[in-house]
C-alpha cells in the first residue's frame, strides 16, 4: 500500500512537471481595450540554467495553431536540431476578423487590425521579454488570414521578427508587391517560409504561387527562403505538414553537418573547411545568441574532408579548436599530430601522439590508436 502511494505521488509529480511547461495566462491589453488569452510553452529544463536565453515563437491563431507549433518545437529541440525555444500562442477564436482588418486602399492594418498590430509589438513581446528569458531571435507564425498579417511586421524599417512562417496566406491585394520589394532590400538575415496546398481556395493558390515566383527570383544573401506546395492536405491540415519543413529549414545551420552537406558543400570547398566550421558556429551565435559547443559529429566531418582532399595543412587549425572545445580529450592532440606527421615534422608528431595518451578517448580515437601511430613513426624513422 505504501509503495502504491509513493508511486502515485511520483507519477503525480512527474505529470505536474510536464504540464508546468505549458502556462495559460490572461493578458490585459490597453491597445485592444480588453483581455486576450495566451498559451505559453517553456522549454524542458527552463529553470535549470539562469543565464540561458531562448528564441521566441509568436503564434497567431493560438487557439488551434499553438499545439502544432509547440509540439514541433519541443520535438526538434529534444533532438538538438534546433535550440530550445519559448512558444507563445495568441488566441483569436472570435476576434480573428477584427484582428486582421486591413484597408481596401493600401492593404495595411486599420482600426482593430492596427490595434492588434500594436498589441503584438508594443505590449505582448515586451511583456514576454520582461517575464521570460528570451533571446534575440524571434519567429512569427500564421495561417490563412494571420499568415498575411505577420508580413506587416516585415514592412517596418526595423522588423521585430527574423523568421516568418506563412502557411496558406490569404494575402491582402497589395502584399504580393510589398513582400518581394522588402525582401529584395532586407539588410539583416531573414528567414521566410511560404507554403500552400492544392486544396486551398484558388485565390490563395494563385497569389502564393505568384509570390513564390517573385521571392525565388530575389538575389539577396541576407534572405533564406523556402517554399512548399503540398498535394493532398486540406487548408486546415496543411500546417501539420508545413511546420516540420519550416523549422528544419529555418534552423538548418544549428543542425549537425549532414551527409549531403558534407558531400555537396564541404568536399567542394576551395578554401579551408575549418573556416567553414568556425563560420557555422559564429552564425549560430549571431542569430540565436547561443555559444554552442562544436559537435563531435562536425569535427569528424571536417577531419574526413581533410583526409579525403589531402589538405593536411588544415589539421593545425582544427587541432587548436579541438583542444579549446574538448581540452581533456585526445581530439586536439590527434589532429595536431596528423598535421605534424603529414607536413614532415615526424618527431614532433610522434611526441604529440605520445602526449595524447594521458587524455580521454573520444570520437573513435583511442589510446591504442595514438600509441600505434607513435610506435609506427618511431620504427620508420629510428627515433
Amino acid at each position: 500500500m505504501k509503495k502504491s502511494i509513493i508511486l502515485l505521488l511520483f507519477l503525480s509529480c512527474s505529470f505536474t512537471l510536464v504540464k508546468a511547461q505549458v502556462k495559460y495566462e490572461v493578458f490585459q491589453s490597453s491597445k485592444l481595450d480588453g483581455e486576450r488569452q495566451l498559451k505559453i510553452q517553456l522549454p524542458r529544463g527552463y529553470n535549470s540554467n539562469e543565464d540561458k536565453t531562448y528564441p521566441l515563437f509568436i503564434v497567431l491563431d493560438g487557439d488551434y495553431m499553438f499545439e502544432a507549433v509547440a509540439g514541433n518545437v519541443d520535438y526538434y529541440s529534444y533532438w538538438e536540431d534546433m535550440p530550445e525555444a519559448i512558444v507563445v500562442g495568441v488566441n483569436q477564436f472570435d476576434k480573428r476578423f477584427d484582428d486582421c482588418m486591413y484597408s481596401a486602399q493600401n492593404s495595411l492594418p486599420i482600426e482593430t487590425g492596427a490595434a492588434f498590430f500594436e498589441f503584438i509589438g508594443m505590449e505582448l513581446i515586451p511583456y514576454i521579454e520582461k517575464t521570460y528569458k528570451t533571446g534575440r531571435f524571434r519567429v512569427a507564425v500564421g495561417h490563412g488570414e494571420t499568415a498575411n498579417f505577420i508580413n506587416y511586421y516585415l514592412l517596418k524599417p526595423d522588423p521585430i521578427f527574423q523568421g516568418y512562417i506563412a502557411i496558406s496566406p490569404e494575402l491582402a491585394p497589395n502584399m504580393i508587391d510589398y513582400i518581394p520589394e522588402i525582401l529584395r532590400k532586407i539588410e539583416t538575415k531573414t528567414f521566410y517560409y511560404l507554403a500552400n496546398t492544392n486544396n486551398d481556395d484558388s485565390s490563395i493558390k494563385d497569389m502564393t504561387n505568384a509570390l513564390n515566383t517573385d521571392i525565388a527570383a530575389i538575389d539577396n544573401k541576407n534572405l533564406f527562403y523556402d517554399f512548399d506546395s503540398f498535394v493532398g492536405p486540406s487548408h486546415y491540415s496543411v500546417p501539420t505538414h508545413a511546420l516540420p519543413n519550416a523549422i528544419e529549414g529555418m534552423f538548418k545551420v544549428f543542425q549537425p553537418i549532414s551527409k549531403k552537406e558534407y558531400k555537396e558543400v564541404i568536399l567542394e570547398l576551395e578554401n579551408s573547411p575549418v573556416v567553414y566550421l568556425e563560420e557555422k558556429y559564429q552564425t549560430i551565435y549571431d542569430l540565436f545568441g547561443i555559444e554552442k559547443q562544436i559537435l563531435i559529429n562536425d569535427f569528424k566531418a571536417i577531419s574526413a574532408a581533410i583526409e579525403k582532399n589531402e589538405t593536411f595543412e588544415y589539421y593545425e587549425d582544427l587541432g587548436k579548436i579541438a583542444r579549446k572545445e574538448y581540452p581533456e580529450t585526445l581530439l586536439g592532440g590527434y589532429y595536431l599530430a596528423r598535421f605534424y606527421e603529414e607536413t614532415g615534422e615526424t618527431k614532433k608528431a610522434m611526441r604529440t601522439y605520445q602526449s595524447a595518451y594521458t587524455l580521454k578517448e573520444i570520437a573513435g580515437i583511442t589510446k591504442d590508436i595514438v600509441l600505434e601511430k607513435a610506435d609506427s613513426i618511431k620504427e620508420d624513422f629510428g627515433y
